[in-house]
């Protein structure tokens, strides 16, 4: 498909900060670059306020083409949640307007799910003991992510981008991973695909290939754009372009 729009969404972890660059080659391309940024959902309902408010910075920028969503880690499972969030009001009502939706590329993000599973059991589902791991550690208090400069040295390789980043971190408690995600209901509801771009995801990839979804691999680690934005942007450009224009038809 042939976009010329493209909504980027941080995880509810992080900032916009991981997207580095990206958003000025974008533009620089010609596109139109909507960035959320949402800094204020630190009370219950945790998804349910990062749904309103990006749904909101999306809504006012009035993109002018159908937008191709691009979801980073933990923002995969509430882009449903945030386009359907887009939809004009009930019974034909003129106050609001649809805002159409051109794909969804998963960016080293969890895919949605069926029903309303918690962030602890999306990570239970990809295995290897991290979610016990983690569990534990939450119940005694602790918060994530909690990671340092000298942690993200191996895949943030710009001093001044590592600090950006850990400055930029929004440490989560055990209600905040334990809490139910909102109801997916119909989706998908616009074409998929997937971007990998470290090992950590490759139980999503698993999930996206038995779909169909057309699906690129980098290695460049869990903050691509960080890395790399040149490659990030080729890899996202080149995945936009094989995206199906056909909605597909499988399962949330």
């Amino acid at each position: 498909m042939t976009a010329r729009s493209y909504v980027l969404v941080h995880s509810p972890l992080t900032g916009p900060v991981v997207w580095g660059r990206l958003p000025k080659l974008l533009r620089d391309r010609g596109y139109e670059v909507v960035v959320v940024d949402v800094q204020d959902d630190d009370e219950a309902p945790f998804a349910g306020r990062f749904v309103t408010r990006a749904a909101a910075q999306i809504s006012a920028a009035e993109l002018g083409s159908p937008a191709v969503y691009v979801a980073h880690s933990g923002a995969g499972p509430l882009l449903p949640p945030i386009t359907r969030a887009l939809l004009p009001p009930p019974c034909g009502s003129l106050s609001g307007a649809a805002h159409p939706i051109g794909g969804y590329v998963f960016l080293d993000a969890g895919i949605p799910r069926s029903g309303q599973p918690s962030r602890l059991d999306l990570l239970r589902e990809e295995g290897g003991g991290f979610a016990a791991t983690l569990l534990e550690s939450l119940r005694a208090g602790a918060r994530f992510p909690a990671w340092t400069v000298d942690d993200l040295a191996d895949i943030v390789p710009t001093l001044d981008d590592r600090i950006a980043l850990v400055r930029s971190l929004r440490p989560r408690g055990y209600d905040f991973f334990t809490e139910p995600l909102p109801d997916l209901r119909t989706w998908p509801d616009a074409p998929c695909g997937y971007l990998r771009t470290s090992a950590a995801y490759d139980s999503q990839v698993h999930i996206a290939e038995p779909r169909g979804w057309p699906i690129a691999k980098l290695e460049l680690g869990h903050f691509p754009a960080l890395a790399d934005s040149h490659a990030t942007l080729r890899s996202l450009l080149g995945l936009t372009a094989r995206l199906s224009p056909a909605i597909p038809r499988t399962p949330g």
